[in-house]
């Protein structure tokens, strides 16, 4: 049997013992050795707020479902682990190679190889498993169409957000600003190359974005903190027929959104970007497969990295604990890792 951590409820989160895995003919059987969450999308599942019903492909709309009893959900996002079995039609990985693939936290996983990546030597474990946030975030950079000189301003600091800084700096962006109510996250994005770095409770932020970039605005705002007013205040401190990146996954927003100020008079777009969803807006030339490609280069190499994003880092047995403060203590993490 192989452990692995799932959520009872939003408060209540315990291991349990599932099957050991056995590769199939495309798969690799994977012992984890280290591993991280991915807060929101998680979030939303465990506390519900991300249901709408259910999606019809055919009609591209939510339509009323029954509603089912809620049962243990599996948490984490990515694991990275050595190969201890491959099936017999993987050719390109071998046992004993490090890498890593979208996982819950789980001590032994089989997963497809098509779906693994291998680690390059003397690379960040934290970086790995920023592969996702990574693509997340150079979607949303494409899709506001960042280019060099422009002033970009990302709201909320959590993984994607620290990622869409990187990938704004590395696009030539200038400023880039970084806005979070929290302090950790402000002091990682000022790690990952903010050159600004904001307090949204504490100032009027579009205010500040317009005095940060000579008064014009960001020419682009990145939006991955899911938070009504966030929008409203990217709204006043976009420029002039600029671009407003919806990224985040929030639930349904109540009052506060005023699309009869700045933005009637600003006249920016609103874009909606996510990097799963097929196809692309850059289709056939991106797709998802190349922004993972894109993204994982860029890991490798350094130039992007996941070391000031993955915190805390427990232990395994420590997440059922540890857990629970996505949601009642997000000022105690950004991302959070555990080793195995």
């Amino acid at each position: 049997m192989t452990r692995e951590i799932v959520a009872l409820s939003p408060e209540q989160f315990e291991i349990r013992e599932v099957d050991d895995p056995v590769a199939g003919d495309d798969e690799v059987v994977i012992r984890a050795e280290s591993g991280a969450a991915k807060h929101g999308t998680e979030t939303a599942g465990i506390i519900g707020y991300s249901n709408r019903g259910r999606y019809d492909d055919n009609l591209q709309l939510f339509v009323e479902a029954e509603d089912k009893p809620r049962s243990p959900r599996p948490v984490g996002n990515m694991l990275v682990g050595q190969v201890e079995s491959v099936g017999s039609r993987v050719t390109d990985i071998e046992v004993g190679e490090r890498v890593v693939t979208f996982s819950p936290f789980r001590e032994r996983r089989a997963a497809k190889a098509a779906r693994c990546w291998k680690l390059a030597k003397g690379m960040p474990w934290q970086s790995a498993v920023c592969l996702d946030p990574a693509d997340f975030a150079m979607g949303a950079v494409r899709d506001g169409h960042v280019r060099v000189g422009d002033g970009v301003a990302v709201f909320g600091m959590g993984a994607i957000g620290l990622m869409a800084v990187q990938i704004a700096k590395l696009s030539g962006a200038d400023p880039v600003i970084g806005l979070d109510p929290l302090a950790n996250r402000r002091e990682a994005a000022s790690h990952c190359g903010a050159d600004v770095v904001l307090d949204p409770a504490d100032c009027d932020a579009g205010l500040e974005i317009k005095k940060a970039t000579q008064n014009r605005g960001a020419d682009v705002v990145i939006d991955y903190s899911g938070n009504v007013n966030a929008i409203q205040a990217a709204l006043r401190g976009v420029a002039y027929g600029g671009n407003v990146v919806a990224g985040s996954f929030p639930g349904p927003y109540g009052a506060g959104l005023d699309f009869g100020g700045e933005a009637h008079l600003n006249t920016p777009n609103i874009i909606f970007s996510r990097a799963c969803s097929d196809p692309l807006r850059d289709y056939p030339r991106w797709t998802e497969q190349r922004l993972f490609e894109t993204c994982w280069r860029l890991l490798c190499d350094g130039t992007l990295t996941g070391e000031p994003i993955v915190t805390p880092v427990v232990l395994f047995e420590e997440l059922v604990a540890e857990y629970p403060k996505i949601m009642t203590d997000p000022g105690a993490n950004i991302k959070l890792g555990c080793t195995f």
